[in-house]
């Protein structure tokens, strides 16, 4: 059966990641398998360490120590923080190789993150390791700024700041860090292709989600399957 083995699902924040990945648990295996391309998956988003690094921070001033990585509104004290967080994401995939090697036979492994401004996605994919790059394939969740901050306000949900789905940003925070984006550079404005990063040419494929697919099922399963079948077709011509 032809699969995915890394997808990296990028894009602004709000873009529809995690609802694409929602959408995707959702699925029976057969079918996720058959029709998309993935296997039992699992996920890595580097939101998990942003969010513990705002929280670190909070209770060291709680206990009267200074704050290490963020000032008091959150702001990265050292934008290099971003590089930091994608060599996190990096070495969490190759922990679970040393347990599995076999894991990518079995195993589809879904790493999401957004980047922008000066740490953009270029950036980003130089701390990935050869171990990713040579079996991953860039999955774009493409949407203008200005769709990306208005989904980010309605999502908003302050007793579930720390979740997945309903994490937000304020607007300065949006257009401090991904009102600038590199993805219509790396891409060349194609709609799927190949990246060359560290030697390795790694396919890409994008999926526009504007006008909004996710809030219906019908749309975000068909546009998914349409993009991953792209995604795995470059896949598998790389060889």
């Amino acid at each position: 059966m032809e699969k995915l083995d890394v997808i990296l699902l990028i894009g602004r924040p709000a873009a529809g990641k995690s609802e694409a990945i929602d959408f995707l648990k959702q699925l029976p295996e057969e079918k996720r398998l058959q029709e998309y391309h993935i296997a039992p998956f699992e996920e890595l988003d580097d939101f998990l360490y942003v969010w513990q690094t705002f929280e670190n921070d909070n209770i060291r001033e709680h206990m009267g120590l200074p704050r290490r990585d963020t000032d008091a509104n959150l702001h990265f004290l050292d934008d290099r923080i971003w590089d930091f967080f994608i060599e996190r994401i990096d070495l969490d995939f190759r922990k679970k190789l040393a347990r599995d090697p076999l894991l990518l036979e079995h195993h589809t492994v879904i790493m999401e993150f957004a980047r922008g401004g000066e740490n953009g996605f270029a950036n980003a994919f130089q701390h990935l390791s050869d171990d990713v790059l040579g079996c991953a394939a860039i999955l774009y969740v493409d949407v203008s700024f200005e769709e990306s901050r208005r989904k980010n306000r309605r999502r908003y949900r302050p007793e579930q700041a720390d979740s997945i789905l309903y994490h937000s940003l304020e607007d300065a925070k949006m257009e401090r860090y991904y009102r600038d984006n590199d993805w219509a550079r790396l891409s060349g404005g194609h709609d799927e292709g190949f990246i060359t990063v560290k030697g390795h040419e790694v396919p890409f494929a994008v999926f526009h989600n504007e006008p909004e697919k996710t809030l219906d099922l019908d749309l975000l399963g068909a546009a998914l399957r349409d993009a991953t079948g792209r995604l795995v077709k470059l896949f598998i011509r790389k060889g």
